[in-house]
C-alpha cells in the first residue's frame, strides 16, 4: 500500500500524557496522579453544564441540531455578531483543519512563530505547504514582515496568547500585523486562552468583534479551556460572513455531538464559572513565579492558564519531566519544540502543593 507523500515529512501530534497511562505504567493510584500536562481546567466541569449532559443522555442516538442555531445564538449576543460570522467545529483543532484544506496546496506556504501550536505545521504539511517560521517565539512585527514579504504565504497564524509558551501579543500589535499583511493571505488570530489574557490585562484582550473590520481575517475561539469542556471538544470560528461560507464547503455534517452541542450552550449561557475559574488561575499561578524565583530559573509571563519554566544547561527538561512522571505528577516537557523547557498546567491548590514537593526532590 502507498500512502500520500506528504505524510513522510510529518510528525505525529503528542497529546499529553493521560492518567490511565501513567496508572499502568508505574503502578501508581489513579487518585495520586496529578496531571497537569493539557491545560485543562482543574476545577472541573461547571456542574450546571454537568446538569444539562445528564438531562440530554437519553437523546444520544439522535443527531444533532446540524444548524447549531441555539449555540450561535449564545455566541452572537456574547460577542456581538451575528450567526452568518460563526463557524463551529470539533475543537478549534477542526476549524483550522478546514482552513488548511481550504487554502493549502503543494505550491503554498504558512508563517507562523518560531514556537507555537504544532497543529499548524502538521495541518499545513498534509496539504503539502512549506513551513515559514519566525526566528522569536514571540510574535515580532518586523520578524513576521520580513517572512511575509520574502514568502508571500497564504496563511498567517498569531497565536495569542501562544501555546505552549503563554506569552501575548498585544491587540495594537497584532492589529499593526494585519493591516500590513495583503488581502491574498489569511491571517488567523487563535485566541484559545483568551479569557485568561483579557483577565490579566486590557491590553492584550482581543474580541472577534474588533477583528471583522477585516475580510481576510479569522478569530478562533474554544470551550476546551476556561469553559471547562475539553473532553467536549467544541470550538468555533468567527468572521466575515463570505470567509465562514467557504469553510462550510469544508465541514462534515454533525461534526459535533449532540451531548458536545448541549454542553457548549449551557456553557456559554453561564460566565460565571469561567470566573471563577480565572480568579483560581490567578490566585495560584502566582505561587509558580515565586517559586520559579526562589529556585533561580527564568519563567515565561503567562497570559494563560499555564506557565513555561525555563531551564539553563544545568537543568534538563526531559530527565525532570521523566522523574516527575514515575512519582505520578504529569506535565508537558517543551524538548520537541527545541526547548529546555517545560509546561505547567496551573492546578487547583493540593494539585500545586503535590507539584512543588515533588520537583523540589527531583531537582535537589
Amino acid at each position: 500500500m502507498k500512502f500520500n507523500k506528504v505524510l513522510d515529512n510529518i510528525k505525529t501530534y503528542e497529546a499529553g500524557k493521560p492518567i490511565e497511562l501513567v496508572v499502568r505504567e508505574f503502578g501508581i493510584a489513579a487518585e495520586n496522579v496529578v496531571k497537569l500536562a493539557s491545560n485543562e481546567n482543574p476545577i472541573g466541569t461547571n456542574p450546571a453544564v454537568a446538569e444539562v449532559i445528564r438531562e440530554n443522555a437519553s437523546k444520544a442516538h439522535l443527531y444533532p441540531d446540524d444548524s447549531m442555531f441555539e449555540l450561535k445564538a449564545a455566541l452572537s449576543k456574547k460577542y456581538d455578531v451575528k450567526d452568518d460570522n460563526i463557524i463551529i467545529g470539533a475543537g478549534s483543532d477542526q476549524v483550522l483543519e478546514f482552513i488548511s484544506r481550504a487554502l493549502l496546496d503543494e505550491d503554498s506556504s504558512v508563517l507562523m512563530s518560531a514556537v507555537t501550536f504544532a497543529m499548524y505545521e502538521i495541518y499545513a504539511k498534509q496539504m503539502g505547504a512549506k513551513i515559514i517560521r519566525t526566528a522569536s517565539y514571540e510574535h515580532k512585527y518586523d520578524e513576521f514582515m520580513e517572512a511575509y514579504t520574502m514568502h508571500k504565504p497564504k496563511i498567517v497564524y498569531l497565536c495569542t496568547p501562544n501555546n505552549p509558551t503563554g506569552d501575548a501579543t498585544s491587540k495594537e500589535e497584532v492589529l499593526r500585523i494585519i493591516e500590513a499583511i495583503g488581502k491574498e493571505a489569511l491571517v488567523v488570530v487563535d485566541g484559545a486562552y483568551m479569557e485568561y489574557a483579557a483577565a490579566k490585562s486590557a491590553v492584550y484582550a482581543i474580541t472577534p468583534s474588533d477583528l471583522l473590520g477585516y475580510e481576510n481575517v479569522i478569530y478562533l475561539g474554544t470551550f476546551s479551556k476556561a469553559y471547562g469542556l475539553g473532553g467536549m471538544r467544541v470550538g468555533y470560528g468567527i468572521a466575515q460572513p463570505s470567509l465562514i461560507a467557504e469553510l462550510y464547503k469544508m465541514r462534515p455534517p454533525f461534526n459535533i455531538s449532540t451531548l458536545s452541542l448541549a454542553a457548549a450552550i449551557a456553557a456559554c449561557k453561564d460566565e460565571s464559572f469561567v470566573s471563577k475559574s480565572i480568579t483560581l488561575h490567578q490566585e495560584q499561578i502566582k505561587r509558580y513565579e515565586i517559586f520559579a524565583k526562589e529556585n533561580r530559573f527564568e519563567y515565561i509571563e503567562s497570559y494563560t492558564n499555564f506557565i513555561t519554566y525555563l531551564f539553563d544547561k544545568t537543568m534538563d527538561s526531559t530527565e525532570i519531566a521523566d522523574a516527575l512522571l514515575k512519582r505520578g505528577v504529569i506535565i508537558r516537557d517543551l524538548a520537541s519544540y527545541g526547548m529546555n523547557a517545560m509546561r505547567i498546567t496551573i492546578g487547583t491548590e493540593k494539585q500545586n502543593d503535590i507539584f512543588f514537593k515533588q520537583f523540589s526532590e527531583v531537582v535537589s
